[in-house]
């Protein structure tokens, strides 16, 4: 069933993108919103009540609709329920047109407009940006961006899936990158912001559930792409990046694609105040907007945006060609 859910649903979003603004997100930033201000109280322990009601809380009501149509209807009910979960929680339109505008501003040779894109999509100060770091940075949130919105999701519904818990992998992985950029977007703006607890918290728990899947789709795009040269990237330059789990995503992607990442970052458009580093788990997570060392590589060049493009729906053909051969499998055993 996980992966008739899969392809349904990412046909369906490719069909029918989910508007930029849509009920289910507005509820999910209510949620948000509802959980740290009713349990957010600034202590350590408040932080950890507040995201266990924010990110797990709605995985198991996820979880729960599952099995009720599972046992109260049938499996077709409960895969309808798949399908509709993974739409909202995957997909890549909820990305791609900002990575498909800021290519055709580049190809038009528009690098004004590409840099304002790039400036709305991200939040951040891209006026004075090159054209090859324009296209550093495109390259570089874009591959992320594929791995939180597709690679990731996939990974911990299909565990999760596999012991029988449905849709509620992917519920619990969005919302933990979610709440994680929503809080810290908040604090920005000043507007009901979180505490410096709860932010280091959501941090520390995003880093933790983000681990396997940011090597799985490393390992993915090694197989996909330039395998030797990923693999070695990965090894040896993976800890140039200032989170860890980000920079085993984008040193595979360097390696594999030959394209050189790292340096720079982009400041965001707004002030913002560095959290505290309460634990070596939360330090690398917290350097969201550190610099970082540059990878080997070729320089940045608007070709190598086709390179990416190549690269994530390679990976996507992978998984499901390996989620086929598991459920042709578990069909003959």
């Amino acid at each position: 069933m996980t992966f008739f859910a899969i392809l349904i649903a990412l046909l369906l979003e490719q069909v029918r993108p989910l508007a930029r603004h849509n009920t289910v997100h507005a509820g999910l930033r209510a949620w948000a919103r509802w959980a740290s201000r009713n349990f957010d109280a600034g202590g350590a322990q408040h932080g950890w009540i507040t995201w266990a009601v924010a990110v797990p809380g709605p995985a198991l009501a996820a979880l729960a609709i599952h099995w009720g149509l599972l046992l109260a209807v049938g499996w077709p009910a409960a895969l309808a329920w798949s399908v509709a979960v993974l739409y909202v929680t995957l997909g890549f339109r909820q990305f791609s047109h900002h990575f498909t505008a800021i290519r055709d501003a580049l190809d038009a040779g528009d690098e004004a407009q590409a840099r304002e894109l790039l400036a709305q999509w991200q939040q951040v100060e891209a006026a004075l940006l090159p054209r090859r770091e324009i296209v550093r940075h495109v390259i570089e949130y874009s591959v992320l961006a594929a791995h939180r919105h597709v690679f990731g999701v996939l990974a911990w519904y299909s565990v999760l899936a596999a012991f029988g818990l449905g849709p509620a992998g992917a519920v619990l992985y969005r919302m933990a990158e979610f709440v994680t950029r929503y809080w810290r977007h908040r604090n920005r703006l000043q507007l009901q912001p979180a505490s410096e607890a709860l932010q280091a918290t959501s941090l520390r728990a995003w880093h933790m559930i983000d681990w396997l899947p940011a090597r799985i789709t490393a390992l993915a795009f090694a197989v996909v792409g330039s395998f030797e040269e990923a693999i070695d990237c990965w090894r040896h330059h993976a800890q140039r990046f200032p989170n860890d789990n980000d920079g085993v995503v984008l040193a595979a992607t360097s390696g594999a694609i030959n394209v050189r990442l790292g340096g720079e970052a982009l400041r965001s458009a707004y002030a913002t105040q560095p959290l505290p580093v309460t634990s070596s788990v939360a330090a690398p997570a917290a350097a969201t907007d550190a610099d970082s060392e540059s990878t080997p590589g070729r320089e940045a060049e608007p070709g190598h945006l086709r390179s990416v493009v190549g690269l994530v729906w390679r990976t996507v053909v992978l998984w499901m060609v390996l989620l086929a051969l598991l459920t042709l499998a578990r069909l003959i055993g």
